[in-house]
C-alpha cells in the first residue's frame, strides 16, 4: 500500500513495503507456517496454509507497529543522534543495491527465492546467474526498453526543468503504455511474460491478531520495528538535508506504529520507506504533503474500481521503474572519494557500513555499522588530537604552530592543547603526548636532580667539592656510582621535591654542574595547557593529570590551565584536585591572559620582544609590549610589579 509520509515531517518518503522488511517477514511466516511436507497438496491445504500465512503476516505487523508505537511515546526516538551522515548514505546505498538485486528475478522472470540471512544477497546473486539461460527475452528487452526511457527522460527533466512547467511523469506514461502494449498484442499468452494479474478489489475485513503467534514472534516483530524505522529515518535524512527540514525521530516512530498497527488489523503487510516510490515521487516533483494525498487518493481509486486494468502490466516494467529512480542513491557511490579526501574516518564508516549491509543484511549490518561507528568514536577519544600552539600575526590568537608561518613562541613557554575530554581511556595518551611536546620527562628530570643532590652531599661531606663565588669547584676525582645503586637507595625519596635548605648554596640546574654531575637542560619554565576542547575529566584522568602537573611543578616549571570551562573547574574543586603545589591561581580565561602573566612575572628585559618605551630610556619606570608584539595594542607593565 502506498500512503502519504510516515509523518508530517516527511513529506518526501512514500510508505510501503520494503524488500529487506519483505524478506525478514517472510521469514517469520515461513518459520511458523512451513510448507506441507506430507505431500498431500491440495488445493484446500494449499489455500489454508496461504490464509494462515496471511495471519502470521498480519500479526508480525501489527506486533512490529506496537514496538515502534512504544518507542515513540517512550521518546526513543533519539537513537537516531547514533546515525551519522556516513552511516546513513553507506546504508541507504547498501538498500539501493538490496533492492537492485530483489527487481533482477521480475527482469529476467526467473523462481529466484528469497534469503533472509547473512550472505543472502550472494546466494540470490547465485540463482540468478545459475538460472540465467532460462531468461524470458521479451521481459529482458522490455526491462531495457523500460531503462533506457526512464534515464532519458529523467535526463531531459533535470536538463530542462528551468523550462518545463511540470517534470515529465514518465513513469505514469510508461505505466500506461506497457499496459495497453501488453493487452492488445497479448504478451502473457504469445511470450509467457509474467503480469501482475488480477488485483482483488476493495479491503479486507479488520481481524484482531493472534495472540499465539505474537508470543512466538516478539523477536522478529522488534528487529522488523527497528529496521524499519532505521531505513525510513535514513532515506527521510538524505531528502530532509537535501531539501532542508527538520526531522523528529519520535514522531516518524508514533507514525510508522500507528501505521503497521492499522495496516496489520487489515491483514497489511509491514511497512517502511519504499525506496523507489519514494524516488519517483521525488523525480517528479512532489515536496509536499499534498502529493502524498493524491498518490494514496489514485492508489485508493486503483484499489477499489480499476485496478483490472493493470492486470496486463509486465512485471518487469514495475521492476525498471523502481530500478530507475534509484539512481540517487546508488549514486552516493561518489561520496566515498570526497569523504576520503575530507575525513578517512567518516569514509571508513561510509565502506564498513555499506559492506555490512550488504553481506549481513540491513538488521545485522545496520548493528554491526552503529558498533563500528561507537568504536571508532572511543578510538577518535583513546587517541585525541594533541597540538602545540604559537601566537599568530602578532594578535592574540593561538593556533597549531604546523599550519602557520608568522607565528610567535614566547622563549620558555610551551602551550600544549587536547583537543578532547580526558578520561581513563586516553589519559595516559595525554601524558605521553604532553611529555613529547615539552621534549623530556618531568619524573626523569626530578629524580636525576634528587641524585645530583645526593652526590652532592657526599662530595661536599668528603670535600671533594668546594663553594666559591663562582659555584660548586670539584677538587677531586669522584668515584662513579651507578644510578642502579641509586635508583635501590630509597627510592621512594626521589620523586619528593628538591630541597636545598641543607647546602650552603643553592644550585642553577641550568648553570654548568661539576664534571661529576651530569643533568639534563631543561629550556622549559612554563607550561599552557589549552582546555578549551576539554568537556570533561573523569576521576582516573584527573589523578594522572594531578600527578603529571605535580612533577613539573616540582622540576620548576610553572603550570597554567587557559579557557576550562566553569563546570570543570568545579569538579575539580570537589574531588580536592587543588593542594599546596597545584593551585586554583593556574586557570586563566584565555592563552593569552596566561601568556602576559608569565612575561610580567618573568625577567621581561631578557625577553627580546620587549623593549623600555622611546624617551623612556633614563626614567626605568615602565617597559612596554610593542604594538607588532602579543597585544593588539601597547600595554605599560610597571617593572615595580615584576617578581
Amino acid at each position: 500500500m502506498c500512503c502519504p509520509s510516515g509523518s508530517l515531517m516527511n513529506a518526501l518518503c512514500c510508505s510501503g513495503p520494503f524488500p529487506v522488511l519483505s524478506l525478514m517477514v517472510g521469514g517469520a511466516v515461513v518459520r511458523l507456517v512451513p510448507d506441507d511436507s506430507t505431500g498431500n497438496g491440495t488445493s484446500t491445504n494449499i489455500s489454508a496454509i496461504n490464509e494462515e500465512r496471511v495471519m502470521v503476516a498480519a500479526s508480525v505487523t501489527f506486533l512490529s507497529g506496537v514496538f515502534q508505537l512504544l518507542l515513540g511515546i517512550l521518546q526513543f526516538g533519539f537513537i537516531v543522534i547514533y546515525l551519522s551522515q556516513s552511516l546513513i548514505s553507506g546504508f541507504t546505498t547498501a538498500a539501493a543495491v538490496h533492492v537492485v538485486v530483489s527487481q533482477l528475478k521480475f527482469m529476467l522472470q526467473l523462481p529466484v527465492p528469497g534469503y533472509n540471512k547473512p550472505l543472502g544477497i550472494i546466494y540470490t546473486l547465485k540463482s540468478v546467474f545459475s538460472q540465467i539461460t532460462d531468461t524470458n527475452i521479451a521481459d529482458l528487452v522490455t526491462s531495457l526498453i523500460v531503462l533506457l526511457v526512464v534515464f532519458v527522460v529523467k535526463e531531459m527533466n533535470d536538463r530542462y526543468k528551468a523550462k518545463l512547467p511540470t517534470p515529465i511523469p514518465i513513469e505514469l506514461l510508461v505505466t500506461v503504455l506497457a499496459a495497453l502494449i501488453s493487452y492488445f498484442i497479448n504478451f502473457e499468452e504469445k511470450y509467457n511474460v509474467a503480469v501482475v494479474g488480477k488485483l482483488e478489489e476493495g479491503f479486507q475485513v479488520p481481524v484482531a491478531p493472534d495472540v499465539g503467534v505474537l508470543q512466538k514472534c516478539i523477536g522478529d516483530s522488534i528487529s522488523i520495528a527497528i529496521v524499519g524505522f532505521a531505513v525510513a529515518f535514513s532515506v527521510a535524512k538524505v531528502y530532509s538535508i537535501k531539501y532542508d527540514y527538520p526531522l523528529d525521530g519520535n514522531q516518524e516512530l508514533i507514525a510508522f506504529g500507528l501505521g503497521n498497527i492499522v495496516g496489520g488489523s487489515f491483514k497489511g503487510f509491514a511497512s517502511s520507506t519504499a525506496l523507489s516510490r519514494s524516488g519517483v515521487q521525488e523525480s517528479t516533483g512532489g515536496k509536499t504533503q499534498i502529493a502524498g494525498i493524491i498518490s494514496a487518493a489514485i492508489v485508493l481509486i486503483v484499489i477499489l474500481a480499476i485496478g483490472f486494468l493493470l492486470a496486463p502490466l509486465q512485471k518487469s516494467v514495475l521492476a525498471s521503474l523502481a530500478l530507475g529512480n534509484l539512481k540517487g542513491m546508488l549514486m552516493q557511490f561518489k561520496e566515498i572519494g570526497i569523504l576520503w579526501r575530507k575525513d578517512k574516518y567518516d569514509c571508513v564508516i561510509w565502506v564498513v557500513t555499506f559492506l555490512a549491509a550488504i553481506f549481513l543484511g540491513l538488521d545485522i549490518g545496520l548493528a554491526t555499522a552503529v558498533a563500528f561507528q561507537l568504536l571508532t568514536v572511543v578510538i577518535r577519544s583513546q587517541i585525541p588530537s594533541c597540538t602545540v600552539l604559537a601566537n599568530v600575526g602578532r594578535s592574540n590568537i593561538y593556533r597549531n604552530r604546523k599550519d602557520y608561518k608568522d607565528i610567535y613562541e614566547p622563549e620558555g613557554v610551551k602551550i600544549f592543547k587536547c583537543a578532547s575530554p580526558i578520561f581513563f581511556a586516553n589519559t595516559e595518551f595525554f601524558r605521553e603526548k604532553l611529555i613529547t611536546a615539552v621534549g623530556f620527562n618531568p619524573q626523569r628530570i626530578l629524580r636525576k636532580r634528587n641524585k645530583a643532590l645526593r652526590k652532592v652531599r657526599k662530595m661536599l661531606k668528603k670535600g671533594e667539592l668546594q663553594v666559591t663565588p663562582k659555584g660548586l669547584i670539584c677538587m677531586a676525582n669522584h668515584t662513579h656510582e651507578s644510578d642502579e645503586e641509586l635508583d635501590n637507595n630509597k627510592i621512594e625519596e626521589l620523586d619528593q621535591p628538591t630541597s636545598m635548605t641543607d647546602l650552603p648554596i643553592q644550585i642553577n640546574w641550568g648553570a654548568d654542574l661539576p664534571p661529576s654531575i651530569t643533568m639534563p637542560r631543561v629550556d622549559i619554565h612554563s607550561i599552557i595547557l589549552d582546555f578549551s576542547s576539554v568537556s570533561f575529566i573523569d576521576f582516573s584522568a584527573m589523578r594522572v593529570l594531578q600527578k603529571t602537573l605535580r612533577e613539573f611543578v616540582r622540576i620548576n616549571i610553572d603550570i597554567y590551565i587557559a579557557a576550562a570551562h566553569e563546570g570543570l573547574l568545579e569538579k575539580l574543586e570537589r574531588c580536592a584536585f587543588f593542594d599546596e603545589e597545584i593551585k586554583p591561581s593556574m586557570f586563566f580565561l584565555t592563552i593569552h591572559d596566561a601568556v602576559l602573566h608569565i612575561l610580567l612575572k618573568k625577567d621581561i628585559d631578557s625577553s627580546p620582544e620587549l623593549k623600555l618605551p622611546e624617551g623612556k630610556g633614563n626614567s626605568n619606570n615602565y617597559v612596554i609590549i610593542p604594538s607588532n608584539g602579543l597585544r593588539s595594542r601597547e600595554c605599560m607593565i610597571p617593572i615595580e610589579t615584576k617578581f
